[in-house]
């Protein structure tokens, strides 16, 4: 569904991305991982198209989009912050979209949308009453109701804990499984990575280190990067990584 052909990309001299080639398929959940300087904000960016391709193609459905504008791809993302806007209680933030786009969901399609991500309770809020959970939802409820093809996230987690994580962690899943949606996560945790996607994409010095299903990656990294950089982060949180893995890990 969503391919990339050899993509590079440099600032200033510097190559960021030196040859990307992968297929993404659709309704996949995907994640980016890597460390700092590895390349994953500037990949999602050059999807996303605020950010040109140097070398290479990125193909959609087979089609060439390229140089197709952003506004054109009908990609959306969600942003780290969420970019609420703050003078809009929820609901309006919710539908603020479709004001320039009022037919791409009906009304019943977003009160389905608030009830999936069971946001009722809360559309009548102000954005500055609602906890950092409540913001995400509304926040991917906004970008949900447009219909993207292609849904980026640039890391939802970040800025949750506990239940609150875990809980959007299962609202993400269960929208992609929704509405088919091919969805692509930017994340600097191996642990929210391997337990959120379908494959996981490890990015290294702006290459492709290793591109799999979580249960290979842990119990067939690609190289001693992988090995280092994924399953040591990960003792730290293996019990977690148990519960996911059991047996995979323990091998």
């Amino acid at each position: 569904m969503l391919s990339l052909r050899n993509v590079k990309k440099a600032y200033d001299g510097t190559e960021i991305l030196k040859g990307i080639t992968l297929d993404i398929g659709k309704g996949e959940i995907v994640s980016i991982l890597g460390p700092s300087g590895g390349g994953k904000t500037t990949l999602l960016n050059l999807i996303l198209g605020i950010t040109d391709i140097d070398e290479g193609q990125l193909l959609y459905d087979g089609e060439d989009i390229t140089h197709v504008p952003m506004e054109q791809r009908d990609f959306n993302i969600v942003f780290q912050d969420y970019a609420l806007f703050p003078n809009l209680n929820a609901y309006n933030n919710i539908v603020y979209g479709l004001k320039n786009k009022p037919g791409i969901s009906t009304q019943e399609e977003v009160d389905e949308l608030i009830d999936l991500l069971d946001l009722r309770p809360h559309l009548d809020k102000p954005i500055d009453q609602l906890s950092g959970g409540q913001k995400q939802r509304v926040a991917l409820a906004r970008t949900l109701v447009m219909k993207p093809k292609v849904l980026l996230l640039d890391e939802p987690l970040s800025a949750l804990d506990g239940v609150i994580k875990e809980s959007i962690k299962e609202r993400i899943k269960t929208v992609a499984k929704e509405f088919d949606l091919t969805t692509i996560i930017v994340t600097h945790d191996p642990e929210e990575a391997l337990t959120l996607s379908d494959r996981v994409l490890i990015l290294n010095g702006g290459k492709i280190s290793q591109y799999a299903e979580p249960q290979e990656i842990i119990t067939k990294p690609g190289n001693s990067f992988v090995q280092e950089f994924i399953l040591n982060q990960l003792m730290i949180k293996r019990n977690n990584i148990f519960s996911l893995f059991g047996e995979c890990y323990a091998q």
